[in-house]
Formats: structure tokens, sequence, C-alpha cells
């Protein structure tokens, strides 16, 4: 036993030695013993009964216990191999032990893999083998304590007994991996599984399985218990948190670095030491470093990876709630709001999955360097900590700050984002009230309060960045001064490793706070996105009535029921037939609809509904139109068939439209059908709904924007014709077409008044007295909004043009950088580069100081240890002749120390500089973008809108003004850190070691060409993910415009599918972009590696030349060290720089080089209204058919004229020239015989009115949408109100300051037109143009608006496109308009006289109808 265990004949086998367990009882007993019983037990259950067959899956937690056994196999392996290779006394005894470990561990990695295939499979395994993995823990306890003992005693002097160290943690490590394996064996059920695309290897794309749906709501479908946070840790958490391993590895290879670097300056120092030992450690900072690459690559792309699955499993999450969500709910957020949660709430929650292990591996890191400080330098470290230590608790005020601030400016962007979609999607009312300076003012006030907080955040940021800039540099100084005034003596390799350790303190100490930011960032995400997913679901189970009705035959009946938003119905009960639903405006005709389809809240009552699992065919009062061709709109995802299509076509009237439009029904539609006129619109809704083959149809209102032969067609050959076997409930305020009704309901305040025949009914709906005009009417499928028709095919073309976004290509162009620099201020940015120079070349000159002084201390011969004592003895007593020496020792100690510290000092003063100048550049230049951009988009053409999809709009004023505001300065700042530190590190290394000048010119050209290769590719990866990300957020707003149409029609799955395919596409970006990042990672590290070791054997070589300061060769080695993370830092940083700056290049685009509207100077402008025509030619683009050909006519002041004429004859062309939406090509137009191409636009367009055909109202107060500019008093707003017979309505909703909500959701479409109609009663304006704009409004209603506008009006010049033509028959001359030429101008008595007469024809068109 002694032999074996190399202790005393005498004490063979002591227990206890130098104050711990002997090496003898802790190998043969705790571990050689129980190692033993481990594979003996295990043994037992290799023979243990297989299964048959296997249909179960394996649970994770059995795949990570076989992992870890077998690797704990192969480190006893590599100990072994280290036991023979150091030839320490024991070495039988560590041969024994080490050999029983590997046989233990094998034995038991085939027990585990024979319990997989038992009946073990399903569940933890025996009881007995944690038991088993409990016994070496003792031993391995004893080892690491020895092991570190042994350290602290010698030093590292043996590289060898650091890595046998390394592989003991490692085996604790394992052993952790295996336990938790044990009790966490995360079995597959069907309810956490994640499936991947089926034709795709990599799982891009992920969902919750259809059971997972139980993830979200367990517990019997309360939805409030279950956390997105508890679903993403179930779903991913296991597999994630195993990657940690990699990265405790990894950081614990990273402190071999230091150790390693003080072992080699030591030999350097030493004269004479052997050359192995030299190699040795050139050999281990290779090996180190080059492992520690390796797996921080590996860990790094394996998280990526987890977070992109993450990322799309929390936006389809988002996606598919939007879908079931119910309508009352969801109206709680708003549009913008609900993008967000997708774009910049995701993106913030998936960031702390990059994070997450920081937060744990930074404190280890830190506590990990601490220590082999105090290795170093014993409790001298104590100095430097103490300050580190003294910020925490700044940095948690910070930190709860900066979290507050945060809040606040996502409140205001959302609220700007918000603004700026309405602005958009208003942006023709917004140019023909000439309202642009008032909507930028209330941009500009909610982007000063959102930069306010900017401001602030950056600043705090500022204040961070210093204090953890500054750190380093004062933690050396204090930990030096301290150690020198203990009495030590400072070598070279005391102060390189000690310096290197400080290096590697600061990472930790600097990351930490972006950390935390990141993490509370994504805490208050998560929250905001969870408050989301705990809206109340659509449960249209509880909602409808199970229980079918007393009449096999009905198809919707309602039995008392109530619903809110505020409504009541009462009995009503519905058979397969047409149901007429009439009433005035605001009765609550389209909310019944809404209530059969299930998007109101029932608060009493029942509703069935049969066959309501088939879904409804809808066609919406408001056309919902998607971004697709005309086909793929009518279609709507069903199967095309030729015949029923044709047939559909013909029953919508929407044959003639086709032959119009330049592609047929293969023409794009832009956003929102923007290429279409309303009546269009409406029929193409019309003719999606038929198309869907349902059994219900709900219409609401299809006739109301089409003219009489329109509407009679319509009713004819789709309402009687094509849809005659199917319940069809039909909302109108045609009451010409009401007879053809089976039954007729009318409804009053939300209540129907009456059931019964048409005959019963319409006795009580008083008809007006031409009742026969009327009908001649509604000339509106094109005549009213002839803008879109005449310029469809333009328009068309143009989307051809525009469709796809244009994506730049090659490198950013100087003009981007120069835009930046521009914004930032030239004098600003020339003092932050100048602050940053600086603030490198302190920190390097103070570097080198130490150096000199290591120097300075090693050729002196006399050996200066200066003890406590001696400084003492200066400062107390007066120095006498005995004491010289030391008082010239202490005065040489004061020179240096004072030197170093001033240097400290002054670098801390520039690096606050730096952070301060900077936070302030970031703040102009974000002030700067955004007011270029807001001016340049709201001065656009109409041309631009028409074209252009809201989303690529939105997409400058969201993600690319999030990126100026805060990802942009972040990451440049970090790169300029960069450039500047890597310039000083290679100076420093070149003046120290010249021969590493060497191999660093041919690293050099292969760093410059690896990065030109990955920046080009990654650039271009960059904007191929915003290209695709631009879909997925347009596809999302779609759906929320159109989400009644999409759950009406049952088609939510589909949208999900399309969802998920646009998703994929940008996720296949993502992917790439972090693949081709850690490409080059790989490859920067290894340069590193490169470096490191070069200059280890260089040094090495020269030592043996004796031609070496080891004070150079230190500090040399002490930046290589960092020079790996530097490099891929700077690469990392430029391209992130260089990605970020595509949000500037896609601003500066926008704000250059969108078409303007000519903004000429103001002049002054007559005030009667005589309008002129002078050979008015218009054009919309070139090659395209006139839409104004040669038009000449002269309107008088004062006069009343009506405008008619077919589809395309150019009526809204008229109206589109006099405000000048599209410039005339030819001619010109006076008003009061001034030209108004002379006139400044907003001159122009503040004296003329006009009430669009489409009401469009903000989401703010009544007040605010009828006089933003605040100039009218109450009385005035109230008048105009209630001539307009909104009285009533709008004291209801709360009085002038009540909201209308989003777009003005809160009245039905004609309340809305009313308002728009008041609106036009508050202008000053001598000229008024009307654009069928009572469309939406019953006729009685109607009648007396009539009147309003003609008493209003009296003395005002008014031109009106014709809807009802019964409208116009008092004009005092009317306007007949074909293909863009004036067919007639006289009065309608004289016209009507007329034989040839078009008008004629047209009156009598509507007559023969009727």
């Amino acid at each position: 036993i002694e032999q074996l265990c190399h202790t005393n004949v005498d004490s063979p086998f002591p227990v206890w030695q130098n104050g711990t367990i002997s090496p003898c009882v802790n190998q043969l007993l705790l571990g050689s013993l129980s190692h033993a019983v481990i594979a003996i037990t295990s043994a037992c259950y290799i023979s243990v009964p297989r299964l048959t067959h296997i249909a179960s899956s394996l649970p994770i937690g059995w795949g990570f216990r076989a992992a870890s056994t077998l690797l704990m196999a192969l480190m006893f392996i590599g100990d072994l191999v280290l036991v023979f290779e150091l030839q320490a006394p024991g070495i039988y005894l560590n041969v024994l032990a080490d050999g029983c470990g590997v046989l233990a561990w094998l034995v038991h990695f085939g027990a585990v893999l024979a319990l997989q295939r038992s009946m073990y499979r399903r569940t933890r395994g025996p009881a007995l083998f944690p038991v088993l993995l409990i016994l070496p823990i003792p031993n391995l306890a004893f080892i690491l304590t020895a092991y570190v003992q042994e350290i602290n005693h010698l030093g590292v002097l043996q590289p060898l007994q650091v890595v046998r160290l390394a592989l003991t943690v490692t085996r604790a490590a394992l052993v952790l991996v295996y336990i938790l394996g044990y009790i966490f064996p995360c079995y597959r059920t069907q309810r956490d599984l994640l499936s991947c695309n089926a034709e795709d290897t990599a799982p891009l794309i992920v969902t919750f399985e259809p059971d997972g749906g139980k993830c979200l709501h367990p517990r019997g479908g309360t939805q409030r218990d279950v956390k997105l946070l508890q679903v993403l840790h179930k779903a991913f958490g296991l597999r994630y948190y195993l990657l940690g391993v990699l990265k405790l590895v990894a950081s614990m290879l990273a402190f071999a670095g230091p150790l390693l670097l003080g072992g080699l300056v030591g030999f350097m120092e030493t004269e004479g030491a052997p050359l192995s030992k030299g190699v040795w450690c050139a050999v281990g900072l290779f090996a180190s470093t080059f492992l520690a690459a390796v797996l921080r690559n590996v860990f790094v792309y394996e998280v990526s990876k987890v977070a992109l699955e993450a990322r799309v499993a929390v936006i389809s999450t988002i996606y598919s709630k939007a879908l079931k969500v119910s309508a009352s709910a969801l109206a709680r957020f708003n549009m913008g709001e609900v993008v967000n949660f997708m774009s910049t709430d995701t993106d913030r929650v998936v960031n702390f999955f990059n994070s997450f292990h920081e937060v744990w591996s930074l404190p280890f890191q830190f506590v990990l360097a601490l220590y082999l400080l105090y290795l170093q330098v014993g409790v001298a470290f104590l100095g430097g900590v103490a300050v580190a230590v003294l910020l925490v608790p700044l940095n948690k005020v910070l930190a709860s700050r900066i979290l507050e601030n945060n809040k606040h400016m996502l409140l205001h962007k959302d609220g700007r984002v918000k603004l700026m979609t309405e602005i958009l999607f208003g942006i023709r009312v917004l140019k023909y009230y000439n309202w642009e300076e008032h909507f930028t003012q209330k941009i500009a006030e909610t982007r000063k309060k959102e930069l306010h907080h900017l401001k602030l955040l950056k600043y705090l940021d500022a204040v961070c960045v210093y204090t953890w800039a500054a750190l380093p540099v004062v933690i050396s100084i204090l930990t030096f001064i301290t150690y020198v005034l203990l009495g030590n003596n400072l070598t070279a390799a005391k102060v390189f490793s000690t310096l290197a350790l400080v290096g590697m303190l600061i990472l930790p100490l600097n990351a930490f706070p972006w950390v935390l930011n990141g993490t509370l960032e994504a805490k208050v995400s998560l929250d905001r996105i969870q408050r989301f997913l705990t809206l109340q679901d659509q449960d249209l189970t509880v909602y409808y009535s199970q229980v079918c009705p007393e009449d096999p035959l009905s198809a919707v009946e309602m039995d008392q029921a109530s619903f809110s938003w505020k409504q009541s119905e009462e009995d009503d009960s519905i058979s397969g037939s047409l149901v007429a639903v009439v009433g005035k405006v605001g009765c609550g005709k389209s909310s019944l609809l809404a209530a059969i389809t299930g998007e109101l809240t029932r608060s009493g009552g029942e509703v069935f509904v049969g066959g309501r699992e088939q879904g409804f065919g809808l066609a919406v009062q408001e056309p919902w139109i998607q971004h697709a061709t005309v086909q793929d709109n009518i279609l709507f995802g069903r199967d095309f068939d030729s015949t029923f299509y044709q047939a559909v076509i013909e029953a919508c009237a929407l044959a003639d439209d086709l032959n119009i439009l330049p592609g047929g029904d293969q023409t794009e539609v832009g956003e929102n059908g923007v290429t279409l006129s309303g009546g269009q619109k409406s029929r193409l809704a019309l003719a999606r709904a038929v198309y869907m083959d349902k059994e219900i149809y709900l219409l609401d209102d299809p006739l109301a924007a089409v003219d009489a032969d329109v509407a009679h067609h319509l009713m004819e050959k789709c309402i009687l014709g094509i849809l005659k076997n199917k319940t069809r409930i039909l909302c109108t305020h045609r009451i010409e077409f009401v007879d053809k009704a089976d039954v007729v309901v009318l409804m009053d305040n939300g209540m129907i008044v009456k059931t019964g025949t048409p005959n019963e009914v319409l006795s009580l709906v008083k008809a007006p007295k031409d009742c026969k005009n009327n009908s001649n009417a509604k000339e509106k499928d094109a005549i009213g909004r002839e803008e879109e028709e005449a310029n469809e095919p333009e328009l068309v073309a143009e989307l051809k043009m525009f469709g796809e976004e244009q994506k730049q290509m090659g490198k950013l162009s100087w003009a981007v950088y120069c835009s930046y620099w521009r914004a930032v201020g030239g004098c600003i940015a020339v003092a932050v580069l100048l602050s940053l120079f600086l603030m490198q070349a302190s920190k390097n000159v103070s570097d080198w100081w130490l150096s000199h002084w290591i120097s300075h201390l090693k050729d002196n011969t006399t050996e200066l240890i200066i003890s406590i004592y001696s400084i003492t003895l200066i400062r107390f007593h007066a120095p006498d002749r005995g004491s010289e020496t030391s008082g010239n020792v202490s005065s040489e100690l004061k020179f240096y120390m004072t030197v170093y510290g001033s240097l400290a000092a002054t670098n801390t003063i520039f690096t606050a500089a730096r952070a301060f100048l900077f936070a302030y550049g970031a703040i102009c230049a974000a002030t700067v973008v955004h007011k270029r951009l807001l001016s340049s988009v709201l001065k656009a053409t109409m041309t631009f809108f028409d074209t252009t999809p809201l989303g690529r709009i939105l997409n400058r004023f969201s993600s690319d003004i999030y990126s100026v505001d805060d990802s942009l300065p972040f990451v440049l700042n970090i790169l300029l850190a960069n450039v500047f530190g890597l310039l000083g590190m290679l100076l420093v290394m070149s003046y120290g070691l010249p021969w590493v000048l060497v191999p660093l010119l041919p690293l050099g050209v292969l760093y410059y060409q690896t990065q030109c290769f990955y920046r080009h590719s990654s650039r271009e990866l960059k904007r191929l993910c915003s290209l695709t990300l631009s879909p997925v957020y347009s596809h999302f707003s779609e759906t929320l415009s159109g989400l009644s149409t999409v759950r009406a029609s049952g088609h939510t799955s589909r949208f999900e599918e399309e969802n998920e395919r646009r998703l994929e596409q940008n996720q296949r970006c993502l992917f790439s972009s972090n693949a081709a990042m850690q490409w080059l990672d790989i490859r920067l590290q290894m340069i590193g590696v490169t470096v490191v070791t070069g200059i280890s054997l260089i040094a090495v070589i020269q030592h043996q030349l004796k031609s070496i300061d080891p004070g150079l060769v230190g500090l040399s080695l002490s930046y290589a060290l960092s020079i790996t993370n530097l490099l891929s830092g700077l690469i990392f940083s430029f391209a992130q720089t260089e990605m970020q700056l595509v949000s500037i290049e896609r601003t500066e685009e926008y704000s250059t080089n969108i078409p303007q509207e000519p903004q000429e100077v103001l002049e002054s402008w007559p005030e009667k209204g005589r309008v002129e025509f002078v050979g008015a030619v218009l054009v919309y683009r070139p090659g395209l058919p006139n839409a104004l050909d040669g038009v000449s006519l002269e309107v008088l002041p004062g006069e009343r004229v009506g405008i008619v004429g077919r589809t395309g004859s150019g009526k809204s062309s008229l109206f589109l020239a006099v405000f000048r939406m599209v410039e005339l090509n030819q001619g010109q137009i006076l008003l009061d015989g001034v030209d108004i191409s002379s006139v400044r636009l907003s001159n122009l367009r503040s004296r003329l009115a006009i009430i669009p055909q489409d009401p469009f109202l903000f989401s703010s107060t009544v007040r605010e949408n009828l006089d933003p500019h605040g100039r009218h008093p109450d009385f005035r707003l109230l008048d105009a109100l209630e001539q307009c017979h909104l009285g009533d309505v709008v004291q209801r909703i709360g009085g002038l300051d009540s909201e209308v909500g989003e777009r003005g959701k809160s009245l039905s479409v004609g309340q809305r037109q009313l308002l728009c109609l008041a609106r036009a009663l508050l202008t000053e304006a001598n000229i008024l143009c009307i654009d069928e704009a009572t469309a939406s409004v019953d006729h009685k209603t109607d009648m007396l608006l009539q009147k309003t506008i003609r008493e209003k009006f009296k003395d005002k010049t008014v031109l009106t496109i014709a809807h009802r033509l019964n409208t116009i028959m008092d004009s005092d001359r009317v306007l007949v308009m074909h293909a863009g030429k004036v067919v007639e101008f006289d009065s309608p008595a004289a016209l009507c006289q007329r034989e040839d007469s078009v008008f004629q024809k047209l009156l009598r068109g509507g007559e023969d109808r009727v």
C-alpha cells in the first residue's frame, strides 16, 4: 500500500493529511470503490428484456443521460493520459482510480442504452441510478480542492495540472447534467411536439401542434393560467438550457489564457529556464484558444437556431390569436399596437434568447476572474473590486430608470405609428382639405415626447458606457497600487497576468448592463404580448344556440337576443329566402349582420344559425379587397371552376370592367383595392362572396355604390338569380328593390320595429315623392369615382412597375454615410472621433508606462522590495542619511505611480466625453432623419400613394426609424470603439515585438479578403430579410382590416397557412444570415488563434536568443489574447452597422427620391368663384389614353353644376385636375382668371372644399375631425352637425369631445358620410365639389341634405358628380361627359327638351328600369 499510495512505511494508509483527507483514502475508498459499485450494479441492468415493438417516443432526458455517461468515460481516459505525461508521485494510485472510472462509466453507458429499449423507456428508470451517481461526488469535491491548493502553492507552472483541473470541473458538470436528465425526463407527448416542414430538413417554421392549443389553454379552458413564457420554456427549454454546457466549457477555457500567459512571461524572466516549459506554455495557449473558439462558434450557431424557432412560434401564435379573438376584445388595441406586437416586441423577446446564457455566465466569469486575480496578487485585488461593487447599486438605479423610459418611449412610438397609419389611410382627404400642416404638427408633438424619453435613455446609456469603460483602468491602478503598498514586488509575469485578467473582468462587467437591459426590455415586451394573448376568444359554441328551432326550414333564428356593442334585437326568424333589412342611417342594420356572424358580444336571448360551420357569404359595406389579382380576390383560396367563375362574373356585372383593365382578371389590384372605383370594389367583394357558394348570404348594402343600371342587374342576375336558392339577408337603402323581398325587417335604434311582407313594412317607410327618378340614380358604379376608372389602367401599369419593392444592390453608397454624418452634424461627429482617439491613446500609453516601469524595476540593481515599514518611516520621520536610499526608492515609486494615475484619470475624462458626445449626436440624427422623412412623404404626389403599399411606407416610419433611433447608434458606438482599439493594439504589439509583423501582414490580407466576401453576402441577406419581412406585416394588417370577412367565410386556417408561408421566406433569409455570420466568426477566431500562437513562439525563440524585454512581450501577449474578440467584434459591428445603415438608405430614398407636389410661392387669391377650363388635357402616365381630352368650359360664380356620364368618362378627373392631385399635360384651369398652376398648393386647396366618396375619419374626437385647426367656436360646429342631422348621434356618444374610434368605427358608414358633409359646411370655400357624398344615406335624410346644401351654398359655386339624378335636376346647368370630352353643357330643362340629348337617354334609362 505504501508504494501504491507513495506514503511512509510507518503510516502506509493515512486518513488525514495536510488539513484534508489524504489522496490515498480519497482515490481508493471514495473513488475506486464507489466506481466498482457503479460498475457492478449497472452490469445487472445490461441484460434487461428488450421491447419487440417500440411505438412511443423516447423522453429527452434519456438522451442526455446516455451522452453524459459516455463523455464521463472519455474524461477519465483523458485524465489517464495526463497522469502518464506528468509522471508525478502516486502515479499508480491515479491509474487505478481512473481505470475504475473508465470501466464504471462504460458499463453504465451500456446499461442506459439497454434500459432505453426496455419497459423502463417511458419512465425515469430504476430509482437506484441517481443514488449510484451521488457516490463519486465526495471524491470529485476532494480532488478539486487538492488541485486548487496545488495551483495556489506552485502557481501555474504546470499547465497540465490546470488541464486536469478543467477535466475534473467538466466531470462535475456532467454529473449535474445526468441528474437533471433524471429529474426532468421531458416526455414527448403530442402536446409539446413541434412540427417542422415535411419537405424541409431544417425546422425553420415551428408551430404549436393542434393539441398544443392545450398548451395555451389547459385547466378547463381558463386562458389566464398559462403564460407565454411557460409555453416557450416547455417547447424549447431543455434543448436551449443544455447549450449552456458549451458556454460553460468555452468560458473556462478562455481563463486558461491569462494563466498560461503568466507562465510564459515567468519563463522569460527566468534566466536559463528549460526550453520545454516555454514550448508547453505556447502549445497550451494554442490549444485553449483553439478549443474555446470552436465551442463558442457552435454555441452561438445553435442558439440562433433556437431563437429563430421561438420567433416564428411567437409570431404564428399572435397571428392565430388575432384570428380567434372576439371583435369587442380586439377593439382594446389599435392596429398599430397589434402590428408592433408582431414586430418590435417579438424581436425583443427573441433577442433575450441570445442574452439569457449571458445572465448566468457573466457572473460566473466574474467570480472566476476574481478568484484567479486573488491567486495572482492576493488580497490586493480587493482594492479594485471594491469600486466595481460600489457600482452595482448605481447600475440598479440606472436599469430601473432605463426600463421606465423605455416603456414610455414605446407608448409614444405606438401612438406615432398609429397616427401615421391613419394619415396614410386618409391621405387623399388630407390633401383635399389641405391638412398636411396640422397633421405634421400632431406627429411632431408625439415624436417630441418619444424623443424626450429617447434622449433620457441615451444619456443613461452613456452613464453606463462611461462607468464600465473607465472601470478596467481604475481597477488595474487600484490593484497595483494596493499590491505595492502592501510591500510586494511587481514582476512582469504578475503585472501582465493581472492585466489580462482585468481585461477578462471587463468583459462581464461591460456586457452586464446591456444584458440586463435586453432582459428588462424582453420582460416588458413579453408582458405586452401576454396581455394580447389573454384576450377572450370567440366561443361560437356558447354564442350560438345548439338547440334546433321548431321550424326545420329555419336558417337563422333570433329570440329576444341582445348584443353589445350596445344593440338589442327582438324575435326574428328567417327561412331560406330573401330578407331585406331597412331603416335610417345608424339604426343597426350592419350590427344585425355582425350579430349573426358572431362578431358582437351576445348579452341575452338566443341565436340559432343553421349550417354555420360552413361559414357565411359576407359582403360588407366597406368592401375589403386583398392586394392580389382580380381572379385571386374572387377565388379567395377555392379551386378554379371555369363555368361557375364566368357565371359569377356575369351576375356581378364585372365583365365590362375586366375588359377595361389592362390584364383582365389577372390585373394586380393595389393595396385595399386602390386601383378600383368604389362600385368596382363593392362588386368584386360581392363576386367573392358569391363564388364561395355558401348557404347563407349576408349582404350589407352592395347596391349603394353602383348606378341604376348596375343595381338593377345585380338584383336580377345575382341576388334573385345565381343566389335564388340561398338564404339572403340584404341591408339596403334602395327602397325600389325591397318589394322583391320575401320578408322585410324595419329597424330603428338597434331594435326590430316591424317584420312582415314588403307591402306591410314599406308603408311605414316614407319614400320620397320622385321615387322614379331616384332609381335613375346611383350613377355611381363609376359615375362617382372616375378618378380611378379613368386611371385604372395607369395605376395598374404602375403597380406592375412598382409591384415589387426595389432592393438596392451592391455596397452602400457614400451618400448614405454622408447623409448620416450630416444628420449627426459635422462638428459633433468630429468631436466624437477626437474624443475616441484620445481615449484610446491614453489607455495604450498608460499600459506602455506600466511595462516601462517594470523594465526599470528589473534593470535596477537593487531589488526594490518596498515594505510598509519604510513608507511609514518616510511619512512620519524627517529623513536622515540612513534612510536616503529608501527615500529615493519611495520618490521614484511615487513618480511612477503619479504618472500612471494621471494617465488613467485622463483616460476616464476622455471616456466620459466620448460617451456623452455620442449620445447627443445620436439624438440629433434621430430628430433630423424623421423630420425629413415625414416632410417628404406628406408632400408626395397622390400617384406615389396609389402605387406604394401602405406597409412599405409604414415600415420606414416604424422599424427603420427604430433602427435610426436605437440600434444604429448602439452598433456604431461599438464599431468605433473596436476600430480605435484594434489600431492601438496593433501599434503596441508591433512596438513590443517587431517580429510579429511577419505573420501579421499575410494574416491581415487574409482578414481583409474574408471580411469583404462576408460583408457582400451579409449586406444582400439583410436586404432580403427586410424585403421578405414587409409582406409578413402587410399580410397581417390586411388580415386585421378584413377580419370579419375572413372569419365569416371560414377561411382562418388558409390565412394562417399563408402567414406561415410568408414567414418561412423570411426565416430562410434570417437563417442564412446567421449561418453566414458563424462562417465568418470561425475564420476570424482562427486568425486570432494564429496571432496568439505566433507571438508566443516568437517570444520563446527570442528568449533563446537573449534579446527580449519580458515587460513588452507581456504587454503584446496580453493584448493579443483579446485580439480574437476584437477582430470578430470589429467585423460584426461593421457588418451590423452597414445593415443598420440600410435603414438610413431606405429613409433617405423616401426623403429624396419620391415625386413631390410642387410647392410654389404664395399669391393673393381672388374671392369670387368662377371656374374656367381652357383646352385641358390630362394623361395619368405616358402611353395611356387621355383622361381629359381638350375640355373647355366656364362655370359662373355661384352657379350649381351637375356632372354626369358613364364609367371612364372623366368626371372625377375634373376634380383631380382642379385640386391638382394630378398636373395637366396641356391647357390651363383658371379660378377667377388666375391659372391654378401658379398658385401655391396649400393656398389653392384651402380655398376649395370637397365631400369625397369615401368618408374618412381620424381616430380622434368629433371636434378634431370637423375642425382640426380649431378655427371655429363650438356653436358653429354643433350647428353644422345639426344641419347634417347628426346632432342627436353626437350627443349620444358624448358630445364634441367624444372619440369616434379607429377610422371612425363607432359611427356607421352613412353617419361618417354625414360628418364629412358637416366638415364641408364649415369650410369658407367659394367652390364646393361633391363626389357622391350621400351613397350610404337613406332617401329621407338624402332629401334633407340636398336642401341643406342648396341653402348653405346658395352663393357658392357647387360642382356635383350625380349619383341620384333627382339631386341635380334643380342644378343651373348639367355637364355631360364622355371619353374625357364635354358632350353637353346646358340647363336640365333645355337638355330634356332635346331629343338627341345624352342626358335625356340617361334619364329615360332609369325610368324604364322602374
